[in-house]
């Protein structure tokens, strides 16, 4: 029996493939915006495990070595960003007034 609070994948069960994949139920994709290729970040907690929406891009830090701690990858992505910002900057022109 479910209750107003509980939703269709309360209770649902997946399995975990050879390789370790786990398919989340399409109704909790859909619920929380999963797509194809969106990263997801895994929290251990005391209960188990808990699975979220990776909030940053899924190419940030593919071009830096894994053994980078993730303080210095921030710096570096946030340096990046404000170089990335400066260029369009200076490379920005404006309409031209006889459009």
């Amino acid at each position: 029996m479910s209750t107003d609070t509980e939703s269709d994948t309360d209770g649902k069960t997946t399995r975990i493939t050879r390789k370790g994949q786990v398919t989340i139920p399409k109704e909790l994709r859909e619920e929380f915006g999963l797509e194809e290729g969106d990263e997801v970040a895994w929290e251990k907690t005391d209960d188990g495990i808990i699975v979220r929406k990776a909030t940053r891009s899924a190419g940030r830090g593919m071009l830096v070595d894994d053994d980078v701690p993730d303080a210095k990858r921030e710096a570096m992505a946030e340096e990046m960003e404000a170089e990335i910002r400066d260029k369009r900057h200076e490379e920005w022109q404006p309409w031209p007034d006889t459009l």
